[in-house]
């Protein structure tokens, strides 16, 4: 029988409280007296962790319990789990601080497993009911986990909207720390695997357009080809939605233009390659046919643009600032359509010559000879401030970086 590979909602807090106070402190009375715990409770946690991850975490020796090489990677990975849970308990009660408070001041010592996946699952979910079908129980167990918490913390966490249940700043804020607690966990699983010789991770990519026709591609088919049981999982979707899933550990990286300045100080940019703009129209377009092309040329023309916010939109937008704009406009940030408007009209659009390379290959579309000032733009990484990644994930950063690089070479040519 196959045993079943463990995941971080599986873990009991306790028990990886006791697994980090043994590995400081290399003993079991120690620890008891650290966490509050009897000595037999905490042999039975770490026996347990070590059944559920399938490895020896420590080498039981006369003089102590010392951390194995396993032990020391998954030590690192519940410190930094449990430390993200304790941060986001102190910013809870600092945005719910209210007088007459009746909580515990370090209430995530008490915390439990079940109340913080409900916490979890009412977040994403915004109904008891719907939390409690995605954790697969009962709607009055999710409740019951959900008032816990409050009763716990002090704060009102859960409020009733039209919309159904909406989280407060300060439930914002501890949801946040323990979507990175469990992404903290799921690393510290992958590197034990890892460890043992298992490919067994998972990296989820946020794309924006620009890298989905070579970066990403070129990328992915590099490492599944040294490392074909890893699982890559690609999410689209608007920059803002994006974000907000890598602030979350939902996404390890995000790939694609970067923003000036950085949008928020918990995430860092790393540029790969400089990227120009290009306006963009069918092979054949009438104005290939012209010497000279001005922006009035370029006026008489519908044109595909992307949506508002982002920074080609904001550059077409500086194209015609202060004049009068096209009149025909379709929005869209999707290549494919782009490239069916364009096809079977005079239609133009502005986008990256590197986006459309393939497309320029089999004589479907063209740039248009017209000078663009100052479009050029970064496209690159963006990750957690404090992103630990693992040795897969680092391989794989490391293949993106290649095949900017490879971009880049390109787009200077």
């Amino acid at each position: 029988m196959t045993k079943e590979k463990p995941n971080s909602h599986s873990f009991n807090l306790r028990h990886l409280r006791a697994f980090r106070a043994v590995a400081e402190k290399q003993s079991i009375s120690a620890a008891s007296e650290q966490v509050f715990l009897s000595q037999p409770a905490i042999t039975q946690a770490i026996a347990k962790l070590e059944g559920q991850l399938g490895a020896a975490l420590f080498d039981r020796r006369s003089d102590g319990m010392v951390p194995s090489g396993l032990g020391r990677a998954f030590q690192a990975r519940t410190g930094r789990a449990l430390e993200f849970i304790h941060a986001g308990t102190r910013e809870a009660m600092r945005l719910g601080a209210r007088k007459g408070r009746k909580g515990f001041t370090s209430f995530d010592q008490l915390l439990t497993s079940a109340q913080l996946r409900a916490l979890i699952a009412v977040s994403n979910a915004k109904n008891f009911s719907l939390a409690a079908r995605a954790m697969g129980v009962s709607q009055p167990t999710v409740h019951r986990a959900a008032r816990d918490l409050e009763r716990l913390s002090g704060l009102t966490l859960f409020v009733k909207s039209n919309q159904g249940i909406e989280l407060t700043s300060a439930a914002h804020a501890l949801a946040q720390a323990v979507k990175l607690a469990f992404a903290e966990l799921e690393q510290g699983i992958t590197e034990i695997a890892e460890m043992t010789g298992v490919d067994s991770g998972r990296i989820v990519i946020g794309s924006m357009p620009l890298p989905r026709s070579f970066i990403l591609p070129s990328a992915i088919n590099a490492l599944l080809a040294e490392r074909p049981e890893i699982a890559i999982q690609v999410i689209d979707g608007p920059y803002n939605d994006l974000l907000h899933g890598l602030r979350h550990g939902e996404i390890d990286v995000l790939v694609g233009a970067l923003r000036n300045p950085v949008p928020i100080d918990d995430v860092v940019q790393e540029a790969l390659f400089i990227d120009p703009l290009v306006v963009v129209g069918r092979t054949g377009h009438p104005l290939h046919e012209k010497d000279r092309i001005s922006l009035d040329d370029l006026r008489h023309y519908p044109w595909a643009i992307p949506r508002r916010g982002t920074p080609t939109r904001a550059s077409f937008e500086a194209m015609f600032e202060g004049g009068e704009r096209p009149g025909s406009l379709v929005e869209s940030s999707s290549l494919v359509l782009i490239r069916g408007l364009l096809q079977g009209s005079d239609r133009l659009t502005l986008i990256s010559s590197h986006q459309i390379r393939h497309e320029q290959q089999l004589h479907l579309l063209a740039p248009i000879p017209f000078t663009l000032q100052g479009t050029q733009r970064p496209i690159g990484l963006t990750l957690r401030r404090d992103w630990q990644p693992t040795a897969a994930q680092n391989l794989f950063l490391e293949h993106l970086r290649q095949a900017g690089r490879r971009a880049g070479q390109e787009a200077v040519i």
